[in-house]
């Protein structure tokens, strides 16, 4: 085995980080800190020392994060900026899980009616004038989109709407929307719409270019099968 320090310090223009060990009990690792810290002579006119903590695979409950910042905190030039780990709670991964999954409806939203979900959509039916459709995620329309889909409620800009044809009423996604021309004008099949960094507005593009612009929504038939 080898004798490897529960806690490695190192300095960056931003301060300190500690890197904590996660194999050891949590008293054996505030005991380590204790003795490192005892040893470190800070003088009243050094300035104010930043101190990011990274806690590998442990999660603390807030008595012990508690006890950690305390600890370093009884060093008067030592204040705690950030506190993170590997692990997750089971209530946060679980509405990470929630907003980042696809939820599929086989229907057709009607004039009047609003589906209205978390994470992405993938809807296999129409959007008829008058419906509206919003996801907190992405909006993919296996049908006709002739009312209204805002996707990316939550202000993800990032997120896309496309349709097998497209002629809606109105897009949004965040807090920009793009109305249909004035003239009449006929849908356009296997469309998307998404936001174009750059002009900060909503742009209208064929289909098959969203592989370029979102790369992350290549995975979409893994999550679709794997849920």
């Amino acid at each position: 085995m080898t004798n490897r320090p529960l806690i490695t310090i190192k300095g960056t223009r931003d301060g300190l980080t500690l890197y904590m060990d996660d194999n050891c009990s949590f008293d054996v690792l505030m005991e380590e800190l204790e003795k490192i810290l005892s040893r470190e002579q800070t003088d009243e006119d050094d300035p104010l020392i930043t101190v990011n903590i990274q806690l590998g695979y442990r999660l603390l409950h807030k008595e012990n994060e508690d006890r950690l910042r305390e600890i370093i905190r009884r060093k008067n030039k030592l204040v705690v900026h950030r506190i993170e780990s590997e692990v997750i709670e089971k209530k946060e991964a679980l509405k990470w899980k929630d907003e980042s999954d696809i939820k599929c409806y086989t229907q057709i939203v009607r004039s009047g009616q609003v589906l209205n979900i978390t994470g992405d959509l993938l809807l296999v039916g129409d959007v008829n004038p008058g419906g509206k459709v919003m996801a907190t995620g992405n909006i993919f329309v296996l049908g006709s989109l002739r009312g209204i889909a805002h996707a990316g409620v939550n202000d993800n800009k990032k997120a896309v709407i496309a349709a097998s044809y497209m002629e809606p009423s109105q897009l949004r996604i965040a807090d920009l929307i793009s109305r249909p021309p004035d003239q009449e004008a006929d849908g356009v099949y296997m469309e998307c719409g998404y936001v174009d960094a750059k002009r900060n507005t909503i742009i209208m593009d064929r289909l098959s270019i969203l592989g370029k612009i979102r790369p992350d929504l290549n995975g979409l038939e893994r999550r679709i099968l794997n849920g």
